[in-house]
């Protein structure tokens, strides 16, 4: 016997699909929506750490004085350039999972758990070693991260993480070797 139209496990998913191609935004992926959901939330906070280390990287790059100025200067644009690289593959990932990502710097700002340094001016081994903390503390974030994809099988957002503690992981150290030498002014 013929069953009715519709009524087959067929046309419940052509019903899912055709509501999914009409649904702005909604990327598929073979992640559940509660993976979706926590992984996007994860990546968001990370982005807006990352964007928030990056602006302070910038910052105290713009701002670094004294006799090691150029040493500095161009440690901290070369890390502000390696950190800024990670924004855009961060927020694709979370399109590409269906989630939507940050959208403006109000939102960094509240999603951010990186303190900002609004300062006059900081000594150049205050500002490293602050970075040294923020780079450390970025690490720890991600490493939260890769334990929710670990938990929803997304191992191409962990395969990433996993290059970008890395990357974080030099920084840090690059940032403490660099602080060992002076004093406290950096000479």
């Amino acid at each position: 016997m013929k069953k009715p139209a519709g009524t087959s496990k067929n046309s419940g998913k052509k019903s899912e699909l055709a509501k999914r191609r009409q649904a702005p935004l909604a990327t598929p992926s073979d992640i559940s929506t509660e993976g979706t959901r926590d992984i996007s939330g994860a990546l968001n906070r990370l982005l807006a750490d990352v964007f928030a280390l990056y602006l302070k990287t910038k910052n105290f790059h713009w701002h670094i004085s004294g006799p090691h100025f150029r040493d500095y200067h161009l440690l901290l644009d070369e890390q502000a350039t390696e950190i800024f690289a990670m924004t855009d593959p961060i927020a694709e990932r979370i399109r590409k999972l269906g989630g939507t990502t940050l959208r403006s710097i109000g939102h960094i700002s509240r999603t951010q758990r990186l303190l900002d340094n609004d300062a006059e001016y900081v000594q150049p081994l205050d500002m490293l070693a602050e970075l040294q903390e923020d780079n450390k503390s970025l690490t720890a974030f991600m490493r939260e991260v890769h334990d929710i994809c670990d938990e929803h099988r997304d191992i191409a957002t962990a395969s990433l993480i996993e290059n970008w503690i890395d990357e974080t992981e030099q920084r840090t150290w690059f940032l403490f070797e660099t602080s060992r030498r002076g004093d406290p002014t950096g000479h």
